[in-house]
């Protein structure tokens, strides 16, 4: 697994919308990628504080609980880009639910949480996931351009299909199409 990060990047991705989760994987192993995670749940909250500075600044404090670790990642405004780019911060943490009762006692509260089935992959030094979500499968590739775009290709995809919405903003985007409130986008 690709799980070294500088302690300073940009985080370079796009996410490709799949039928099925079957689909996705077939497709995935196809053009030659290894698996390197095996399918988790993924129980991600976002943080932010009660006037909404860190969304009024267009960036993500979150808190990812997996089964094995959990995670603590700042995410900087995304960069117009033809993919999406922007800065990210990330870091293991020993103890998911302790660190997100010390941001609370810091002031930053959840303000969003969503859930997703992972699985990970590695192909040309790129993170290809396959993500079960609320809304739809997607596969989402991270790593430098030239990878993302290769492993694109491969999976039969072009530029015009690439997703670069965040999963709360596909998940606003559905609820407003059903008609229904936003709340968070958990499995039920």
């Amino acid at each position: 697994m690709i799980a070294d990060r500088m302690a300073h990047a940009f985080e370079r991705e796009i996410k490709l919308r799949f039928s099925t989760a079957d689909e996705a994987r077939a497709a995935v192993l196809t053009a030659g990628a290894t698996p390197s995670s095996g399918r988790r749940l993924q129980d991600d909250r976002l943080l932010d504080t009660a006037d909404m500075a860190l969304r009024q600044r267009r960036s993500v404090l979150r808190v990812r609980q997996e089964p094995r670790r959990s995670l603590v990642t700042f995410k900087g405004p995304a960069q117009a880009a033809a993919v999406k780019v922007r800065e990210e911060l990330e870091t293991v943490v020993g103890d998911g639910p302790l660190l997100l009762n010390l941001f609370e006692r810091l002031g930053f509260r959840p303000s969003f949480r969503y859930q997703k089935y992972r699985e990970e992959f590695e192909l040309h030094r790129c993170i290809v996931a396959v993500d079960e979500t609320p809304v739809g499968t997607f596969v989402e590739i991270e790593g430098d351009e030239q990878g993302i775009a290769a492993i694109a290709s491969a999976l039969g995809r072009g530029p015009a299909d690439y997703v670069l919405d965040s999963y709360y903003s596909l998940y606003r985007a559905d609820c407003e199409r059903r008609g229904i409130p936003v709340t968070d986008m958990v499995f039920r």
